[in-house]
């Protein structure tokens, strides 16, 4: 698969909330780096985020655009909500080797009616 072609499944997938084929796009040692949060190492871990955050709130990502540039695609998304965001995902062979997501914490947590951390 190209990135474009990769990052459309893993939006397919996200939707579905199959945290199985999602953990199954990225390589073993792939790092998710949502950068609201500390980055995530390797497919286990990714997976085990997923189940989580799954678990949390009901999400859905809605596609605005994907580009592609050779071995990245970018994801702008939105979501019901109104809540916006990018990705950028670095794909060799069709895996997910590195992603990166940024979006807003705050608004994501307020929209759910999720605890705010105090730090």
């Amino acid at each position: 698969m190209t990135p474009k072609e990769t990052v459309h499944k893993f939006v397919d997938l996200f939707n579905k909330k199959d945290t199985v084929g999602l953990a199954e796009l990225y390589h073993d040692d792939a790092i998710n780096h949502q950068v609201a949060n500390e980055p995530i190492n390797g497919k286990t871990s990714i997976k085990e985020m997923f189940e989580r955050e799954f678990a949390m709130a009901d999400m859905e990502c809605i596609v605005e655009n994907i580009f592609e540039d050779g071995e990245w695609a970018i994801l702008e998304w939105k979501d019901p909500l109104g809540l916006r965001g990018c990705g950028f995902f670095y794909v060799i062979n069709g895996k997910i080797k590195l992603q990166r997501g940024y979006w807003d914490k705050l608004s994501f947590l307020r929209q759910h009616h999720l605890p705010i951390p105090i730090e």
